[in-house]
């Protein structure tokens, strides 16, 4: 199997006033292409830290950072910028979806700073929509659809430029039980269909062992488990 993500002793260290805060403190980890991985831990254990770093949000203090064999840390404010757009796709806790606009253009929005002709920019967002169950729903508002319908469009936009890695943070954390697992059969589904490499950032534990692959737990800025 070929690695999509590499970290080697990565670290991210904050000063606020007089004091140092180890975000991440020396974490390494292989990312196999097609897995499912959770990233596990309490508030602050630098699980989105990390999950910034890789999508070129933020940059290490130190250490190596690799996705898709080419390293981050060397990338300019455009490389880095260019890697958001082609290679990861970020889904929220908040959806994050523009009120103004329908999940159609939500999800077009995000081809059109890729320079997606528009044509196909429409007909790719149809297909999106059909696939993440929402094909009926796409001149709808936000405020016009549930919750899970709101993440299902936040899912369409994360793949509208067919990226390999989906990085979601707390993705289920504003659903009800049963949407959340409506959410994660979904981006199972991609996962086993589609053969996305997901890190999935969570606190619940036995929600997530039910979906990935592969569980990494994180406390104070380093792995203290693997499982």
């Amino acid at each position: 199997m070929t690695a999509v993500l590499e970290a080697e002793e990565l670290k991210r260290h904050y000063t606020m006033g007089q004091q140092v805060v180890r975000a991440l403190d020396g974490v390494s980890l292989s990312v196999e292409q097609g897995e499912f991985l959770g990233l596990l831990g309490t508030s602050g254990s630098g699980k989105s830290t990390l999950l910034n770093l890789i999508a070129g949000l933020d940059r290490p203090t130190a250490g190596v950072l690799k996705v898709q064999e080419q390293s981050l840390a060397s990338m300019s404010r455009e490389e880095l910028s260019l890697h958001r757009r082609k290679n990861v796709g970020m889904i929220f806790q908040s959806f994050n979806l523009i009120p103004t606009m329908s999940s159609l253009e939500n999800i077009s929005l995000a081809m059109i700073f890729a320079e997606v002709p528009r044509p196909e920019r429409e007909k790719r967002a149809r297909e999106i929509l059909y696939s993440v169950g929402l094909a009926d729903r796409e001149r709808h508002r936000p405020r016009e659809l549930s919750g899970g319908e709101q993440q299902r469009v936040a899912i369409g936009r994360a793949l509208a430029n067919d990226p390999q890695i989906l990085l979601a943070d707390e993705p289920t954390g504003n659903l009800d039980s049963k949407t959340a697992r409506e959410i994660l059969d979904l981006m199972a589904r991609l996962n086993r269909e589609k053969r996305k490499t997901i890190v999935l950032v969570t606190h619940d534990r036995t929600l997530a062992s039910d979906y990935v692959t592969r569980t990494v737990t994180l406390l104070d800025g380093r792995i203290i488990a693997e499982e």
